[in-house]
């Protein structure tokens, strides 16, 4: 048996500096929506409401609103700032589409977040339906990937 060895390397090579702009990674979080969501949100809970859609959901924090925002793959999810009780006309859920139900399945148990897994109608349709701090509802589902 012979031993490998390895070519030297080329001296005069001197690396190129890629001048192009970076294309930062798409969020791995998707709002699904058509548009810009709007929540109501009372004043106060900005810390608990970044610790949830940042460091659970994986949204990125809009720093270029005026107002709470965060920023998913496709669309912005901003909060409208209400006082007093939030009076809501409806209890439809929004939904978000996330990378893997099971890990954050595990991340809702380590965080004690309470949670309800839901199995839809049709086959494939299961998610997790919680609340955020502001008391919205949230529907989980994870993304289909196209092979």
């Amino acid at each position: 048996m012979t031993a490998v060895e390895l070519e030297g390397s080329n001296p005069d090579f001197k690396p190129v500096v890629d001048r192009r702009p970076l294309i930062p990674e798409p969020l791995p979080v998707k709002l699904v929506a058509v548009d810009d969501v709007r929540l109501p949100t009372t004043a106060g809970l900005e810390k608990a409401l970044d610790r949830f859609y940042v460091h659970l959901l994986k949204f990125e924090r809009d720093t270029e609103s005026q107002q709470l925002a965060y920023r998913a793959e496709n669309f912005r999810l901003k909060f409208d700032l209400v006082e007093g009780l939030i009076e809501r006309d409806h209890l439809r859920a929004q939904e978000i589409e996330i990378q893997s139900l099971v890990e954050m399945e595990h991340l809702l148990v380590e965080e004690k977040i309470d949670y309800e897994r839901q199995r839809g109608v049709s086959a494939g349709r299961d998610g997790l339906l919680l609340r955020d701090p502001a008391g919205n509802w949230i529907f989980l589902v994870e993304m289909k990937t196209i092979a």
